[in-house]
């Protein structure tokens, strides 16, 4: 069985959903708007460019939840995906995935953004494996700081190979979808790599590399 590994954010869906989390979070009043929308839109600008520090990122992304019972956290993310992030997502890229279904290839998702974001998205689009920047809990909830190797840049493809070790695929058999040139180290790792609507350095590797783009959008 060969594996199909897909990026979320600006590949699956039409946005990036950790961005707008901090936007969603803004909206429901529980952060400070002025400030948690300038930190939010630098890291979001910095992520863009490669120069994002995770871990400083995470630290921040992750310190609302903190404040949340496990219940509010249901209820965020419920809103969050049925009035944020379904209006986003792609028909051809619905398409993708299932032709990978149909195939019985093994679906993944590999995300930098957390796992509480991102969870629900995955089961909405209907595939069973995700890897994703995880959310530290304790005994009464989420703690607010991450915890593991953050699922960024070279970290994604550590996850991956630590996952591989419980799934067995060869990474030679294996595609992988991915926007951005933060994902280059894993898009070097897998056989079938391939640019999806790519931001402009992924986009110059793609044709030095000779890799198929191709876009979900038009």
């Amino acid at each position: 069985m060969s594996l199909a590994i897909f990026d979320l954010d600006n590949t699956l869906i039409a946005g990036d959903s950790d961005h707008r989390w901090g936007e969603f979070l803004i909206h429901k009043a529980l952060v400070d708007p002025g400030e948690y929308k300038s930190r939010n839109d630098d890291f979001y600008r910095a992520y863009q460019d490669g120069s994002l520090d995770i871990h400083e990122y995470l630290g921040f992304s992750l310190a609302p939840f903190a404040s949340l019972s496990d219940q509010q956290v249901v209820e965020l993310q419920r809103e969050f995906l049925s009035e944020w992030i379904e209006p986003l997502m792609l028909d051809k890229a619905q398409a993708l995935i299932q032709r990978h279904r149909d195939q019985g290839h093994q679906l993944l998702i590999i995300t930098a953004t957390n796992d509480v974001v991102t969870t629900p998205i995955a089961k909405r689009l209907g595939i069973p494996h995700l890897l994703a920047s995880e959310a530290e809990r304790g005994p009464d909830g989420y703690t607010g700081r991450p915890t593991g190797t953050p699922c960024f840049q070279g970290g994604k493809v550590t996850r991956l190979k630590e996952w591989l070790k419980e799934h067995p695929h060869a990474l030679e058999h294996a595609h992988f979808y991915s926007d951005s040139a933060n994902d280059l180290p894993l898009l070097e790792s897998v056989g079938y790599p391939t640019a999806v609507d790519p931001d402009p350095r992924l986009a110059e590797a793609a044709q030095a590399h000779q890799w198929p783009i191709i876009s979900l959008r038009d």
